[in-house]
């Protein structure tokens, strides 16, 4: 009988925070139908084909479980062409997720959650309660902050939208767990796949961060902002063992996920460059640059990072010029998106022309008063064509040897032989053979170390586990 309560008393909580909401208001749906294209251009833009089109099936399948929408349509879900592991949602219905965590599961039913989750923030209005505690920033901060602990690159990444931010309290987190788990039993998916994705992503966690630290990877951003504590595992596995009690036959549909997402692109995206080391190039925008050694290099999406001791930190990105607009009105303008001047006024600096690698490139400066002290801020624009640009954010704090200004003259337009075709790295689903083990098959792993603990991570599998013949497992490989 006290678990007959308890149940119903969860089933309770988990619907009532919607109960009291009445639908998608158009104040909602405009705020976010104006902020979904700077978000998705900054996540690398929509990756389409019939992986998006197999995860917005999903997603509005989970949509229509919470009881905000009348129509499935009133949801955009949408999946993005990004290498950080990512899913967030703004007002109004629009869900999105990175290909990168897409590729991290292992069936249907955990992408169900991640996405009930993420709708559960919607239907429970989590974005406008945040933007009530001032708490709205702009997306560069979101794509930053974890790297450069630093206000300034904080506000750099490019046009300065004004987008909310993708972390919530953890009373907030809680409930869209709840409501998260809620949708995926009433959508007939096992709720035991919620405990399991929180469980592998706290695992792959460990693994970025291990990376990290070899300069190679980056930290997952969803578990950031959504915490994979032990707590936060134990209380969705409570809560699944009480709904799936009552649930009878429910789904994972494995091989149905596996099926949609057989040869999907994974890590960065050749048309968005690659890191390799100290070098950074991109064949299809024909420009590179190197790094002085002890420099790390770490690439988000469209966007490559760089950091070396005592705080010095840049940004390497693409952008657009505006119609009639010059390299050194794009540069003012940039600066303009870090708030457009200092503390006491000044603006930055002549803009300074140059001819850079090769390339028509524009330099302006700025000192400013931050958080971490007075710091020298410097944007370079290069010319890629009539309108496109590329972009160089550094900021040195003051006293400190500027050696990350040598970056700025080390980007380059690249010579025929640096315009190798890319190559990129894809998700590979094989059948497991009698006599294969998690040994011989991680020996296929396109990577040059870390083949077994990636390949472990990646399937959501312990070293002891015995495969069996017949099974279905994931590989990333070269093609």
């Amino acid at each position: 009988m006290r678990t007959a309560i308890s149940g119903l008393v969860a089933a309770f909580v988990l619907v009532a925070p919607v109960a009291a909401q009445s639908g998608l208001s158009p104040r909602e749906r405009a705020l976010g139908e104006q902020q979904s294209p700077e978000l998705v251009a900054q996540f690398g833009g929509a990756f389409v084909g019939p992986q998006a089109d197999y995860v917005r099936r999903v997603g509005q399948r989970i949509a229509g479980q919470s009881g905000v929408a009348t129509r499935l349509q009133d949801y955009t879900v949408t999946l993005l062409n990004s290498n950080v592991s990512n899913a967030f949602a703004l007002p109004g219905g629009y869900v999105y997720i990175t290909r990168q965590l897409l590729a991290l599961m292992n069936n249907e039913a955990e992408l169900a959650f991640v996405m009930g989750h993420e709708v559960g923030h919607v239907a429970a209005r989590h974005a406008q309660k945040r933007q009530t505690r001032s708490t709205i920033t702009s997306l560069g901060a979101a794509l930053l902050g974890a790297v450069t602990k630093s206000e300034v690159l904080g506000n750099v990444a490019g046009t300065g939208a004004q987008l909310y931010t993708l972390s919530y309290s953890r009373q907030q987190e809680s409930e869209a767990d709840r409501l998260g788990v809620g949708y995926l039993t009433r959508a007939g998916y096992d709720p035991q796949a919620a405990p399991a994705i929180l469980s592998d992503l706290g695992t792959q966690d460990s693994l970025e961060r291990q990376l990290s630290d070899k300069n190679e990877g980056q930290k997952p951003v969803w578990l950031s902002s959504h915490p994979a504590t032990a707590a936060r595992v134990a209380e969705a596995r409570r809560l699944a063992t009480e709904l799936g009690q009552s649930q009878g036959k429910a789904t994972l549909n494995r091989d149905a996920f596996l099926d949609a997402i057989d040869g999907m692109l994974y890590d960065a995206d050749p048309a968005a460059g690659s890191v390799d080391g100290n070098h950074y190039r991109n064949s299809v925008l024909k420009i590179g640059f190197d790094v002085p050694d002890g420099v790390k290099l770490q690439q988000n999406g469209n966007a490559v990072s760089a950091s070396i001791q005592q705080g010095q930190q840049a940004q390497f990105s693409t952008g657009r010029r505006r119609t009639g607009e010059t390299l050194a009105d794009y540069v003012l303008r940039a600066f303009a998106g870090l708030g457009a001047s200092d503390r006491n006024g000044q603006r930055p600096g002549r803009v300074q022309s140059f001819r850079i690698g090769g390339l028509e490139a524009a330099v302006a400066a700025l000192r400013r008063q931050t958080q971490a002290g007075i710091t020298d801020i410097t944007i370079a624009a290069y010319a890629l064509g009539d309108s496109d640009v590329a972009q160089l954010t550094v900021a040195i704090p003051d006293g400190v040897d500027p050696g990350l200004e040598e970056i700025i003259n080390r980007v380059h337009r690249l010579a025929p032989g640096e315009t190798e075709v890319p190559v990129s790295r894809r998700i590979q689903v094989v059948r497991v053979r009698a006599g294969d083990t998690v040994q011989s098959l991680s020996a296929n792993m396109a990577y040059p170390n870390e083949r077994l603990t990636r390949f472990l991570v990646l399937n959501g599998l312990t070293d002891s586990r015995i495969l069996v013949a017949g099974d279905r497992v994931k590989l990333v490989v070269r093609r």
